[in-house]
């Protein structure tokens, strides 16, 4: 993204595509003449207005509404105009484009990525955290994420964030204090009750840290990666996951060739489930290419189910496999076909059975649907969820960053602190380290380039 100016900026804030409605968004400082240019005629703030738009010949493009919002009573704290007219492209693009030549004047441009939302957190009307929201909420994939990005939107997130802001500058100020007059020889430290003061920023930090940690899951969800020799019912997996015929199945070892990702819900968190060719020594050319893939995708898994047929497993290739396998990455061995067992004469084996209890293993049919409730459940533990620690808000990896950092300061003034007074210009330094830690997440103190970075990611018109 560009540095931040003042020129007026314009954009199709709808979708791209067809559809009933479509939307060309404007926003600038003072766009009356822009007004002036477009309808003849200024337009009453806040007011649906029902006009022709025309272009500069006067021969109409659309009708539809126009809603005129004067500065600061806006989504981006400047002066914004909205047309609202039908969806078609063709329409829309032109529409744009007589935005573009009515405002010349005032050197009206294209709008950047998530150039209208960063104008807002610029101009104050949101934070930051609740300006990454905006994004999250557009992209939220299930209810639950979208309740939690409403949330952040709603400012629950920053409120608790600046609320323990707020108590760590009160017990600064206390500090500031103490040091500005020694002569006055103040126990600080038991005076004050610093250090049970102490004592529950840091408890309500770190009951903050689990909340953002889930909502974290919630947002980000788990890449996870069905890896395995050939025939073993990988892609059979995956459609019972996914609830639907997502990759080809056939008994022939060796059907899938590249990568096939799904995402799917577990109560409301995100999955990638990637299904990949089964993992031989062979001397296929394509087929190679698509092993190499699967090892590829193995290296940036969160969690890798490594799957085996009930009937061989631990066979020297699945053994090959496993010491393959990235040592620090979560290994889930799932045993499939454990149907086949009993048809055909085999006793059940240890571990093998539906819903093993192995910490590590676990017996499925992904053609019966045995276990596969029992697997659902796994990888959410594996990825830290808690349905019953629900955070009320999405939170993203730099949050959770700066709420560590934040905690790990804080830990260190409490070392301090038990040597009192005689060390209180360290202990007031993490606590000034701790508050610029957690001001980072709402944006108060927050450099350009990831201003840049974070409003890059969002839709063009928002």
């Amino acid at each position: 993204m560009t540095t931040y100016s003042h020129q007026p900026i314009v954009a199709i804030a709808t979708a791209p595509g067809r559809g009933g409605i479509g939307v060309v968004r404007v926003s600038g400082r003072d766009l009356s003449r822009l007004v002036e240019a477009l309808f003849s005629a200024p337009l009453q703030p806040r007011h649906a207005h029902y006009l022709p738009f025309n272009d500069a010949q006067g021969l109409p493009i659309d009708a539809g509404i126009a809603l005129y919002f004067k500065a600061p009573h806006s989504y981006t704290g400047e002066d914004v105009l909205e047309l609202q007219g039908h969806g078609g492209p063709a329409v829309l693009r032109r529409l744009l484009e007589r935005c573009i030549e009515a405002g010349r004047d005032i050197e009206l441009r294209h709008a950047e990525p998530g150039e209208f939302t960063r104008r807002a957190f610029l101009n104050e009307r949101l934070d930051l955290a609740q300006a990454e929201a905006v994004a999250d909420l557009i992209d939220a994939s299930s209810e639950a994420a979208a309740r939690s990005a409403m949330a952040s939107l709603s400012g629950e997130f920053s409120k608790r964030v600046n609320a323990l802001a707020e108590r760590i500058v009160h017990l600064r100020m206390l500090v500031e204090a103490t040091l500005d007059f020694p002569e006055e020889e103040i126990d600080f430290l038991e005076k004050y009750q610093a250090r049970s003061a102490l004592e529950g920023i840091r408890q309500d930090l770190a009951a903050l840290v689990r909340q953002a940690r889930q909502g974290m899951i919630l947002r980000e969800g788990l890449q996870v990666v069905l890896a395995g020799q050939p025939n073993v019912g990988k892609s059979s997996l995956l459609n019972a996951l996914a609830g639907d015929d997502i990759a080809i199945v056939t008994p022939i070892a060796g059907t899938t060739r590249d990568k096939v990702a799904q995402q799917i819900h577990i109560q409301g968190v995100p999955l990638h489930i990637i299904d990949t060719a089964g993992l031989r020594d062979t001397e296929d050319t394509v087929e190679s290419l698509g092993i190499a893939r699967s090892w590829a995708e193995i290296e940036k898994a969160d969690v890798i189910i490594h799957l085996q047929d009930a009937r061989t497993h631990n066979d020297e290739l699945d053994s090959a496999i496993t010491q393959r396998l990235p040592p620090r990455t979560p290994v889930l061995k799932v045993y499939n076909k454990i149907d086949l067992l009993e048809a055909e004469g085999v006793m059940a084996l240890p571990g093998v059975n539906a819903g093993a209890s192995h910490e590590s293993s676990l017996g499925i049919s992904a053609k019966t649907g045995a276990g596969l409730d029992d697997l659902r459940q796994r990888l959410l533990d594996i990825a830290g969820w808690n349905p019953s620690a629900e955070s009320p808000w999405l939170a993203r990896e730099r949050h959770l960053r700066a709420l560590t950092l934040a905690a790990e300061h804080l830990d260190i003034a409490d070392e301090h602190a038990s040597h009192n007074d005689r060390v209180l210009d360290l202990f007031a330094e993490e606590l000034r380290l701790a508050h610029d830690d957690l001001c980072t997440i709402t944006g108060q103190f927050t450099s350009d380039d990831l201003l840049g970075e974070i409003f890059s990611s969002f839709c063009i018109g928002k």
